[in-house]
């Protein structure tokens, strides 16, 4: 085991770490406990695997080890031995962990455990109050002194023995500090979310999503789609703004589709990971670009564009984020719009972090994408394409990213969310900025704590990223935050490789919270530099 390379826990949310999981549990449930027959791909797919929730550990980009969680009935264990009922307590909400593995030359209580508390922290959220596990006889004592209890009789084969076991609430305080610490913190009234999506809502966004839906179709909904284009224009300046259901990338095909009708050679910056991903979209619509690619957050001057489009005089358009989400860069806009106006290039931004949370114009902007949640404040689930041209239908365009159709339609072309749209308009109602002074002050505090903070106030202050030194991990941070009622961004794979976390100021929000939620941040800094 490679020592150096710290270890952290995530959702699987990968292909990569998909197959990866196949291919450990073919490993483990085949070849070490002959529980299925043998395979010439040597991969297994878990028959439940559409349902479950993957936690994994992982090694730089291996994978260490695995546990599943599955909360549909009936479990493997009610086909086993019937219906489990009768061993649970009265009105239990239970889920079953299936298929917990880790890889032998990592064996040892740390990765089990590990798994085993992103198992109980993951339970807690959801509402589950007992776990159901078939636990190997072979680890049944470890799983005893966990505070899993034994019910039933053995099941499996005689190669392959389990004992079914449950763990409630009840028993938690039997695994020690561990689970008896979440258990207590997790019981903890103050809470706060501080995510670039999904944000906290004012109230009134939550009782517009609960309302009963409506025909999209109806009068009433094409004039609340008309009404919140209409501020949605207000609030940026664009001409026109369509409303597809979907999330940023999907926003960002729609562009992408628009920019196959332009032709010619465009220009993709990049210094992060989602302007990254602008140029692996604009591959997979074989676009034909130059990829300006920076280290992570160094930052673009205006003369460099400006130099790189006095190069490649072809260039007939440029793409890039305005909020690099992944630090907090904010690109330096209406410098870029002036070069792009002289130049007579058509300029396309992801905006999805950035509308909502600073002043936005996007006139002279040829299409911008963004999202109904992050700074608008409103749930997820709507891709938005601001545009400043008309737009007609292209047949040679998959029709769900056809924008023409879009505009062509005046309202929306596709079945669509009533919830969404009503809950979006709510969300604007009640729509606040991002404090700059709130930012500058945490920004300034948590330096003076002796953390370092990407950027300074030219940054988006809607984003605050904390590279916390090597020898704190940002996976316990994050966790020891969340078990406070606190969230904050750490889990995403991007973060966890260079150990940052990040800290984001939208949606709407009690400063008073935010204070109190970065003051735990510092106090757990504090003390892990003690150690």
């Amino acid at each position: 085991m490679n020592e150096k390379s710290s270890i952290y826990y995530k959702i699987a949310d990968s292909e990569e770490e998909m197959e990866q999981i196949h291919r450990l549990n073919y490993e483990t449930f085949v070849e070490e406990i002959p529980q299925h027959s043998k395979s010439e791909d040597k991969r297994l797919v878990d028959r439940f695997h559409e349902e479950n929730t993957y936690w994994i550990a992982k090694q730089d980009s291996r994978l260490i080890g695995m546990v599943a969680i599955r909360g549909i009935r009936p479990f493997s264990l009610d086909e086993k031995l019937g219906t489990v009922d009768s061993y649970l307590p009265d009105d239990t909400k239970p889920c079953e962990v299936r298929l917990l593995s880790v890889r032998e030359e990592y064996r040892g209580k740390r990765i089990f455990f590990g798994l085993l508390q992103q198992v109980v922290g993951s339970c807690l959220q959801q509402g589950y109050d007992c776990v159901l596990i078939s636990g190997t006889v072979r680890q049944a004592r470890l799983y005893q002194h966990i505070g899993f209890k034994p019910f039933g009789p053995l099941i499996g084969t005689e190669n392959a023995k389990y004992q079914p076991m449950l763990l409630t609430k009840k028993y938690f305080t039997s695994a020690g500090k561990l689970f008896d610490q979440m258990i207590q913190e997790n019981k903890q009234a103050f809470s706060i979310r501080l995510l670039p999506g999904p944000v906290s809502m004012h109230p009134k966004v939550q009782e517009a999503w609960t309302q009963p839906a409506i025909s999209h179709r109806s009068e009433v909904f094409c004039n609340e789609i008309r009404s919140l284009q209409s501020e949605l224009k207000r609030l940026t300046s664009a001409r026109n703004v369509q409303i597809a259901i979907g999330t940023g990338t999907m926003a960002n095909d729609l562009i992408a589709g628009q920019l196959t009708r332009v032709g010619g050679k465009g220009l993709i910056l990049s210094n992060g990971e989602f302007g990254q991903r602008l140029a692996k979209q604009a591959m997979r619509w074989q676009l034909e670009f130059i990829h300006s690619r920076k280290r992570w957050n160094e930052p673009f001057s205006v003369n460099e564009v400006k130099e790189l489009l006095k190069q490649h005089p072809e260039i007939r358009w440029l793409w890039t984020v305005h909020c690099e989400t992944s630090t907090g860069y904010l690109y330096p806009l209406e410098e870029l719009k002036s070069l792009c106006e002289k130049e007579e290039i058509r300029l396309c931004l992801d905006a999805c972090s950035s509308l909502g949370t600073v002043q936005l114009d996007l006139s002279n902007v040829y299409m911008a994408s963004a999202v109904s949640g992050k700074g608008l404040g409103s749930y997820p689930g709507l891709a938005m394409v601001f545009h400043n041209n008309t737009v007609s239908p292209d047949a040679n365009l998959p029709a769900y990213l056809d924008l023409g159709l879009y505009e062509k339609s005046g309202t929306v072309p596709f079945t669509h969310s009533s919830n969404s749209v009503a809950a979006l308009r709510a969300a604007l109602d009640h729509h606040r900025f991002s404090d700059t002074l709130l930012a500058t002050e945490i920004r300034n505090g948590l330096r003076d704590a002796g953390l370092e903070v990407l950027g300074n106030d030219r940054y988006l202050s809607g984003i605050l990223t904390i590279a916390l030194p090597s020898g704190i991990d940002a996976r316990a941070v994050g966790d020891a935050l969340k078990a406070k009622g606190i969230e904050i961004s750490y889990e995403s794979d991007y973060l966890l490789k260079r150990n940052w976390v990040q800290l984001a100021l939208m949606g709407h929000l009690d400063h008073q919270h935010v204070k109190q939620a970065v003051a735990e941040l510092r106090e757990i800094f504090m003390e892990a530099q003690k150690i």
